[in-house]
């Protein structure tokens, strides 16, 4: 039998780097059988906010990579830093009582910049492995405590918490499921706060709040509030399409959640670091975590790590529990790696030097003007964000809020004219297109990032039209 990739390696239309590829490397997220009729496109350089393939085209990264690559590409200090640490101690680990000056640091900085009060900072290196850590350690403090019974999770339809098997589990997207054999029944569903498909009929946000609240009691209550270890939530609802909250929410659910001293889980993976404005997003949107979870634009990306940062309970009960039983038995072999670690301090030195929060406050106005501004198009039915975040949910029907059938790939369509144009979006479930891109870009690039996304935009209506799909 032919292997489906040795058909598209065979592709005569593929230039020899996409056959390389298409023979070797197996694609995550992505549509394999789009996959194999077009190729990949394979990048070559990044400077700023563009990045270029090989066939020495530029595009806008309207991405910043994977909701990540927060200071844009060629960022030269990350890079030096980088060098000077593989010089000076290129490999230390944490385990057994070591330990290094990055990591010591990096630690002190978090904790300083931190929103919240933290006692102390665990490392790791993506933010699946920082959420799985996290429901380790929600249950490993309520078993500290005696309360065994809780071991449940409550975790949002549509969010998005990693792709290991727990954090996979709290992910509330069917795709990531599918012959996984997951999610596993500790999780506890609660609803989508998506008031643009969620909200009846003339309902206001601040009453769809307050619904999604006594919503979330109720389960609570028929769950049995002594079941339950944690609830994890994002500021903004990343991979579930750039979802932004409606007003009043987090204000109704922590109320819920303090009467039944259920901690908060703040996944601040894609908000942390200036997305939303404010170092992080629940600075943005009023709530105060009990631990939170960061990646992404900790390093803008540049070397693999991630954290969680605990409240001084929770770090003093994971302690108390790690003494009595001899240890705790949790860790990575790259957690706290000097240079990841070196690159994530110079990293924040810069975000605070240039003042990047600042920057985001400034552009960000520009580009929220240019993304409601396309709920106007006859494609769109809603454009919303916050910050330099924001997404788009193309429509069938305007007036009804139809979608159109997911097995049109309508928003993978655009996505791809998108590329066609010299600009990458992330395309979503629900024929949903993201953008979040470096923090460094100017005005004059988000008007060319909107300038591009608008000519595919009118060339997605074309062919949206031209396949009868809306008339």
């Amino acid at each position: 039998m032919t292997s489906l990739s040795g058909n598209a390696a065979s592709n005569p239309l593929l230039s020899n780097t996409q056959a390389r590829d298409m023979a070797s490397l197996l694609h995550p997220f992505t549509n394999l059988t789009l996959l194999r009729q077009t190729g990949p496109t394979v990048i070559q350089r990044g400077a700023g906010v563009f990045v270029y393939g090989a066939d020495g085209k530029d595009y806008l990264e309207a991405m910043g990579g994977l909701w990540c690559t927060a200071l844009g590409w060629g960022e030269e200090e990350l890079a030096e830093t980088a060098a000077a640490q593989m010089r000076k101690l290129s490999f230390q680990h944490v385990f057994g009582g070591k330990s290094h000056e990055p990591a010591i640091e990096l630690a002190e900085t978090l904790k300083e910049l931190s929103p919240f009060p933290v006692g102390k900072v665990f490392f790791a290196n993506s933010g699946s492995e920082a959420n799985d850590s996290q429901i380790k350690f929600m249950w490993y403090a309520a078993n500290a405590r005696g309360q065994t019974g809780r071991k449940k999770i409550i975790a949002r339809d549509k969010a998005y918490h990693g792709v290991t098997l727990a954090a996979a589990s709290l992910t509330g997207l069917d795709a990531f499921h599918k012959s996984f054999d997951l999610p596993f029944d500790f999780t506890v569903r609660a609803d989508c706060p998506h008031h643009y498909r969620r909200a009846e009929p003339g309902e206001s946000e601040e009453a769809f709040s307050a619904r999604l609240a006594d919503r979330l009691e109720a389960q609570i209550q028929h769950e049995g509030p002594d079941t339950i270890a944690a609830m994890f939530v994002e500021a903004v609802m990343g991979a579930g399409g750039a979802i932004t909250p409606p007003k009043g929410y987090f204000e109704a659910i922590t109320r819920v959640l303090a009467r039944y001293d259920i901690p908060l889980v703040d996944d601040e993976v894609i908000c942390g670091f200036g997305r939303t404005g404010n170092w992080f997003g629940c600075e943005t949107f009023n709530y105060q975590p009990d631990s939170m979870s960061i990646a992404k634009a900790l390093s803008s990306a540049y070397i693999p790590i991630s954290a969680v940062m605990l409240s001084p309970e929770l770090t003093d009960i994971i302690e108390q529990e790690a003494t009595r039983i001899g240890g705790l038995w949790h860790a990575f072999t790259y957690s706290a790696h000097p240079v990841a670690a070196a690159v994530a301090l110079k990293t924040i030195e810069i975000y605070r030097r240039r003042d990047i929060v600042g920057h985001v406050r400034a552009v960000s106005s520009v580009f929220q003007q240019r993304l409601t501004a396309l709920a106007d198009h006859p494609l769109v039915g809603e454009a919303r964000g916050v910050g330099l975040i924001g997404g788009i949910e193309l429509v069938a029907d305007k007036k009804t809020r139809r979608n159109f059938e997911p097995g049109k790939l309508v928003a993978l369509t655009c996505g791809r004219l998108c590329e066609e144009e010299g600009l990458i979006v992330r395309p979503l479930a629900g024929d949903r297109i993201a953008f979040c891109p470096p923090l460094v870009i100017s005005e004059a690039e988000v008007g060319e990032l909107f300038d591009r996304f608008g000519r595919a935009l009118a060339r997605t209506l074309d062919w949206v039209k031209a396949e009868g799909l809306i008339a």
